[in-house]
């Protein structure tokens, strides 16, 4: 009799929404409100991700609620996996000391940048993407695309770093990388010491130590790379360009207590002097 009341109860308030219980129809605004976010960030967020951004929008929700209808709607954030090890070092090569650590901190902008590629797939061929990222925002502050692994791509992504940052102008710099033969060779490393970075590399034998990288490197491929197949180099170009455009002005970054990299730079940036 119990299971009769209830059908005859669900199809009343499906024919009368005015019916339906205060949780309900608080659910169903939310839920249009989840979704909305989902969609508009490449539905690549989690729970965190979209109750942060709820957040940012000044609309009032627990973290469990989010989750619980983000569940029931079937919407999930990027599932990660392995990461590829693609570091290749040159023995003959001098090794400059690892001067970070693995303490991927800074305290300012232009203090410590770290550097790294890695591989993304297409229907013409494998290419690969090189990026430099400035640890304290965890902003991309250069990056390039190549056919091939040769020293050329890293230098252009650290060349296009450098033409945006200027850090000279700030105090020293440190240069962060792993002891693959790009790095190490004599382009790259004299064109550090010609801008006056200090050169640091991971210790011999631990291509882990680059962790700050691999977790980007994750977020690109889990909520980028993975979710399209490109057919040719531009077009994995131009999906990387939005996706790193995205990253650094949209993607809330939880290291940054939720903020996103340009926003979190921007205001930690000192007040410009005015001219006399």
């Amino acid at each position: 009799m119990s299971v009769r009341l209830d059908e005859n109860t669900h199809a009343a308030q499906r024919r009368n929404p005015a019916l339906r219980c205060a949780r309900s129809h608080s659910d169903e605004l939310m839920s249009a409100h989840i979704h909305r976010v989902w969609h508009a960030n490449m539905q690549v967020y989690g729970a965190e991700k979209v109750w942060r951004q709820l957040k940012r929008e000044q609309i009032e929700v627990a973290r469990c609620t989010v989750e619980r209808l983000m569940r029931r709607a079937g919407l999930r954030g990027a599932v990660r996996g392995k990461v590829v090890r693609t570091t290749i070092g040159d023995a003959a090569a001098p090794c400059p000391l690892d001067r970070v650590n693995r303490q991927f901190r800074a305290d300012r902008p232009n203090q410590l940048w770290v550097s790294d590629f890695t591989y993304v797939s297409t229907w013409q061929g494998m290419i690969y993407v090189a990026f430099v990222i400035d640890v304290f925002a965890r902003r991309i502050v250069g990056w390039r695309v190549s056919s091939s692994m040769r020293t050329d791509f890293v230098l252009d992504a650290l060349e296009q770093a450098l033409y945006a940052r200027q850090p000279e102008r700030d105090d020293a710099l440190i240069h962060h990388s792993d002891r693959g033969a790009q790095f190490t060779s004599f382009e790259f490393t004299q064109l550090l010491r010609n801008h006056g970075i200090a050169i640091s590399m991971d210790g011999k034998g631990c291509w882990r130590d680059n962790v700050f990288v691999e977790r980007l490197w994750k977020s690109v491929k889990y909520e980028e790379v993975y979710l399209h197949a490109y057919d040719s180099v531009s077009a994995a170009r131009a999906g990387l360009a939005r996706y790193f455009a995205f990253y650094n002005g949209r993607r809330p970054h939880q290291a940054l207590d939720g903020a996103t990299p340009d926003a979190f730079y921007c205001a930690h940036q000192p007040p410009l002097k005015l001219a006399a």
